[in-house]
């Protein structure tokens, strides 16, 4: 949200990988409500889960706010290997106006607008979701990277011969506001891309190097923290990563796109599972020359698979976070608590899995 100013100045929403406590459980107003189709279907076993997401951020303000307007993205989506199951988004005080709406990018974004006068505010999204791990075509991905190029599109016929030419695609291949294309980049980028290899081979050699090159460091970082530093620094946090790895694979003339979303995380061992301790996460997906997608987790040295809950996606964190918004007041402070909880669930969708699907305590 934004604030704290009787001007309407702007405050950005919570940033990635900086979950803090709990907030109060039971907001007033119901938004977005999706039905639940049924719950049950094919036993999950080690390629597919069923998760649980709560995700609930908390503002608390030193004096009375007039009016919040607030925008976010919080509904999980719908595709071929991830199917929202049902999707509520709840807002307390209670909202005078909300909605959802698509954007360009085909994510859910949800709007509201509360006039009653409050010194807390509470938004909350509650999803259930079913996860597949979904694997590229291996013709596909031992395609050279440069067959991948938008460029090289514009020759194929949409449909099982190519994609054809997609302009949102096209536009993923430019530098934007969080993703800046250096040369310092694009020789960092070189050494994983060499003429003719496959992108495949590209893409998870480019993730191990990341992984193994740049050190996870907790607060080293802001949300506007610029690509440059952060190769000259070699640390940052989960949302730096993948704007580094983006920045790499448009150096190398790819459409590649910024994946905001979960990650599902399972204690130590001997160690309790503390709900809302989990984070909001980020990876990298880059499209193959069939037109789909390749997603890869830098911060974790891995594939995306069915342990990655898709939000949203964008040309960086600037197009999708969790929050943002206006609002109006002469406080002086405010607070913002976040609680990220994503739990797996058996397929009757009515309690914890006993079975598989997390790691063994993968980097938020």
């Amino acid at each position: 949200m934004t604030g704290p100013s009787s001007d309407g100045r702007a405050l950005d929403g919570p940033a990635l990988d900086r979950p803090v406590a709990d907030g109060p459980r039971h907001p007033s107003a119901t938004l977005g409500a999706t039905p639940d189709p049924a719950a049950d279907g094919p036993a999950h076993g080690p390629s597919q889960q069923l998760y649980r997401v709560e995700h609930r951020t908390t503002y608390r303000y030193s004096d009375a706010v007039s009016a919040s307007y607030g925008r976010g993205y919080l509904r999980p989506r719908d595709l071929p290997w991830q199917d929202c199951l049902d999707h509520r988004w709840t807002v307390d005080p209670a909202p005078s106006d909300a909605a959802d709406a698509a954007d360009v990018f085909g994510n859910t974004h949800s709007y509201f607008q509360v006039t009653t006068a409050h010194r807390r505010l509470v938004v909350t999204g509650v999803s259930t979701v079913r996860v597949r791990r979904s694997d590229p075509d291996p013709a596909v991905a031992g395609l050279p990277f440069e067959a991948a190029r938008p460029g090289s599109w514009a020759d194929r016929p949409a449909g099982p011969g190519g994609p054809g030419v997609d302009p949102v695609a096209s536009d993923l291949v430019l530098p934007s506001p969080l993703v800046e294309v250096t040369d310092e980049v694009r020789r960092y980028a070189a050494d994983s891309f060499r003429p003719g290899r496959p992108i495949g081979e590209g893409v998870d050699e480019l993730t191990g190097r990341i992984h193994a090159d740049f050190r996870y460091r907790p607060g080293s970082t802001v949300v506007g923290t610029p690509v440059s530093q952060v190769l000259r620094r070699r640390e940052g946090v989960c949302q730096d990563f993948a704007h580094l790895a983006v920045a790499c694979l448009r150096s190398q003339g790819l459409a590649a796109r910024y994946v905001s979303g979960y990650l599902a995380t399972r204690p130590a061992p001997g160690r309790p599972r503390l709900v809302g301790a989990d984070a909001s996460h980020a990876w990298v997906a880059v499209r193959l020359a069939d037109g789909s997608w390749l997603a890869s987790d830098p911060t974790n040295d891995t594939r995306a698979d069915e342990r990655h809950v898709t939000v949203a996606v964008g040309r960086d964190y600037r197009d999708v976070p969790p929050l943002r918004g206006v609002l109006f007041t002469d406080a002086r402070e405010s607070r913002m608590t976040v609680s990220v909880d994503t739990r797996p669930l058996d397929d009757a969708g009515t309690g914890p899995s006993a079975g598989g699907g997390t790691p063994d305590e993968p980097v938020p």
